[in-house]
């Protein structure tokens, strides 16, 4: 099932680490505008999959377009230039202690300007920087937080902060890689919403892996489920044989999912 106008397209993609195939021949693409949430079972490959797709696990062979444009085998400019049009937001939301809310979302365009980190001190950074930040803020309802560093913000306020940042870089593309797992139900459900709620008002693309079953008919236009490191459901969320989804959860623990866990925290 390939979209007609294809904002992320995979083709074939594997990714092995020495003899341990993580990823054999997985293809799909995310359309324009287009939800997509990325299902399977620790160790299905989900996590290497976000992170090849992004340039931050080497693919063995295969191909990963960004609007076009080649990631896997890109020079470090390409390469940069791609990441920019992505927005990542993290499972253990990846904020600077030591900067404020305010800082960590000017963090969102770090790469985009010639004094790089610096860019994160209100003194230095551009006065439009400064008010598209304020305005990022204000978005996930944390403009009263600005102040504050992520140790005095809870968990969920913390990942709306994440969400922020990636409003910052402007993409055309979010890859949220389990982003409400290391939230209680009742702040991943209210981050889950802010989050699609933001995509869909943005117009934006997404790449969402996710656990909960009930989630993914819930907010996915479109279901992806990995399986052993091979796409075994692909297709409209209203369209999906609950059978097909119960599968990707069946049968025993591959010998490769404790490895998979580790390369993925590295």
């Amino acid at each position: 099932m390939t979209p007609p106008d294809p904002v992320l397209d995979v083709r074939d993609l594997h990714v092995s680490y020495g003899d341990l195939r993580i990823l054999r021949g997985v293809t799909f693409a995310v359309g324009r505008g287009e939800g997509v949430v990325l299902l399977g079972a620790n160790g299905s490959g989900k996590s290497t999959l976000m992170r090849a797709i992004n340039g931050l696990a080497p693919a063995s062979s295969g191909r990963v377009a960004l609007d076009g444009a080649q990631i896997i085998g890109a020079r470090r400019p390409a390469l940069r230039m791609a990441r920019r049009r992505m927005g990542y937001v993290f499972q253990q939301f990846n904020l600077v202690p030591q900067l404020s809310a305010f800082q960590n979302v000017l963090f969102g365009v770090m790469g985009q300007r010639p004094l790089g980190i610096l860019n994160c001190l209100n003194a230095v950074a551009r006065a439009e920087d400064r008010e598209h930040a304020l305005s990022c803020l204000e978005r996930v309802g944390l403009a009263d937080r600005a102040g504050h560093r992520p140790t005095e913000l809870s968990g969920g306020q913390q990942q709306r902060v994440a969400i922020a940042r990636m409003l910052m870089q402007r993409p055309s593309m979010v890859v949220a890689d389990e982003p409400i797992a290391s939230l209680d139900p009742k702040a991943g459900r209210e981050v889950l919403d802010l989050l699609w709620r933001i995509v869909d008002d943005e117009g934006l693309s997404m790449l969402c892996s996710l656990h909960q079953l009930d989630l993914a008919r819930e907010y996915a236009d479109r279901v992806i489920g990995l399986k052993a490191g091979k796409v075994q459901v692909n297709a409209a969320t209203g369209s999906i044989d609950p059978a097909g989804l119960d599968g990707l959860y069946d049968g025993a623990t591959r010998p490769e999912d404790a490895t998979e866990t580790k390369i993925a925290a590295v």
